[in-house]
């Protein structure tokens, strides 16, 4: 433990967010960075825990060294801080940006003083990280030698990039085939640039590149493309969306989230103009998570008539219960950065709460025109119902359904000849990664919906497994 007294002297100091002013204007990095100094003080927080729940199960999936790394930044020995960090964080860039950080909420500190004094995990990686790359410390890793082993991972997202990597520093070939035009699936198209600046998913893959993965990008999952590897790892993702059981779901101008981020992506990345836009669109967006709340930012900064948020639930409580004690993840109320932005710009939390959309009103061409909406209560059997009396019509011109996913997409599961279960997962009856022969799953296609960072370590988990599978 590098300073007995750092969590006492210092107070925890995240990355602060640029104004929402500044911010608004941009797609640029939500954040502002602290400086070395700041950045060494935040790490003597950590308390080296004789029992460090921030890398147990209800702390980092990955099992991050955390306390490890932390003390070696306090002392200045910031690349071997990097490179502890590295032994089980395959890409602290992406986590550092749009991790939830589990380990935080599961820190020793975190309820310490009655509010969150957790150790800024999330952004200590993050410096590690940038720090490397910016003084040349991350290189290609080629391996020395090579198993004669071809593996094929489907999908490019985290847990198929996570495998990749893993499988290729075993020395086995590896090609990664991606049905977009440019690598990262939901890193580079289903998570806004604010969030997640794309440069920094193009670096990771460049230097994956230059370690001898190949990228096969357009190309769809087939079979016949892939008889030939020794083992093939599928990590479509749980892509296919849940929808909305209601009327005129086909008027022009409704839209699930993921098609209108990855739309909104585009266009930020290619420089040009969205094929969907909320300019000076009245937006609902139905869904109050992750997505529903990045739609919200997204549209906000297309320069939207005003966006409202309808969320089925109801509001959690500011404060944990005891049904939900440490070191659990805080089941309370937050306000993101999106919400954030709407308060700013609208002067109200554009969240609306027990309330779902009744009916999507189109014009005479089928063009969305307004919703009818209606508050929701829990009826005797615990399941939600409409309250009469309590229906409202909204100007709509754009209607973005964030409402979570059910599943791997059915296309692949055509192109495999393979069944689901009840959860839409390609999930082994054992619950190991290998669904038969050589073909394996790995990520949210296996898990369902999740966490980056759970993906990453599914990820690297299936990549184990098919070494094992391999005898290599």
């Amino acid at each position: 433990m590098g300073k007995a007294t750092g969590f006492l002297e210092t107070p925890r100091t995240e990355n602060p967010f640029r104004s929402e002013a500044e911010r608004l204007c941009d797609f640029q990095d939500l954040h502002a960075h602290l400086p070395e100094e700041a950045r060494h003080e935040q790490a003597s927080r950590c308390m080296y825990c004789g029992v460090p729940f921030c890398q147990s199960d209800y702390g980092c999936p990955l099992h991050n060294l955390i306390p490890e790394w932390n003390d070696l930044l306090f002392r200045g020995q910031e690349k071997e801080a990097l490179m502890r960090l590295l032994e089980t964080a395959p890409f602290p860039e992406f986590t550092g940006h749009v991790c939830p950080a589990l380990c935080e909420k599961a820190c020793n500190l975190a309820d310490w003083a009655g509010k969150d004094n957790a150790v800024t995990n999330r952004d200590n990686e993050l410096y590690l990280i940038e720090t490397g790359f910016a003084n040349g410390w991350i290189q290609p890793r080629v391996p020395a030698f090579r198993t004669g082993k071809r593996v094929a991972v489907v999908g490019s997202g985290p847990s198929g990039l996570a495998a990749a990597d893993l499988l290729n520093r075993r020395g086995h070939s590896v090609t990664v085939f991606e049905k977009a035009d440019r690598p990262g699936g939901l890193l580079m198209y289903g998570i806004p640039n604010m969030k997640l600046p794309k440069e920094i998913v193009e670096r990771r893959v460049r230097l994956m590149e230059a370690e001898g993965i190949a990228f096969r990008l357009n190309t769809p999952a087939d079979p016949d493309l892939l008889k030939d590897y020794d083992a093939v790892l599928l990590c479509g993702g749980a892509r296919k969306p849940r929808s909305l059981n209601v009327p005129h779901m086909d008027a022009h101008g409704v839209f699930f989230a993921v098609d209108y981020l990855t739309a909104a992506t585009r266009a930020v990345v290619d420089a040009a103009e969205p094929s969907v836009s909320a300019k000076d669109r009245h937006v609902v967006v139905v869904g109050g998570g992750d997505t529903g709340n990045d739609c919200v930012g997204t549209a906000l900064r297309q320069g939207c008539a005003s966006v409202t948020q309808l969320e089925m639930m109801p509001a959690p409580p500011v404060d944990r219960t005891p049904a939900n004690p440490w070191p659990e993840w805080p089941r309370v109320l937050r306000t993101d950065y999106g919400q954030l932005e709407a308060l700013s710009r609208q002067g109200a939390d554009p969240r609306v709460y027990e309330t779902t959309v009744q009916e999507i009103i189109p014009d005479a061409e089928n063009t969305i025109q307004s919703i009818r909406t209606v508050r929701l209560e829990r009826n005797a059997e615990g399941r939600f119902v409409p309250v009469p009396g309590t229906e409202r019509t909204l100007p709509c011109g754009l209607l973005l359904i964030a409402a979570g996913f059910v599943g791997c997409e059915e296309s692949t599961l055509e192109a495999f000849s393979l069944s689901a279960d009840n959860r839409g997962r390609l999930l082994p009856p054992d619950l190991s990664h290998r669904f038969s022969g050589n073909l394996f799953t790995a990520g949210d296609m296996r898990t369902g919906q999740s966490l980056v960072v759970r993906a990453l370590a599914d990820g690297r988990a299936a990549a184990m497994e098919i070494c094992a599978f391999l005898g290599k």
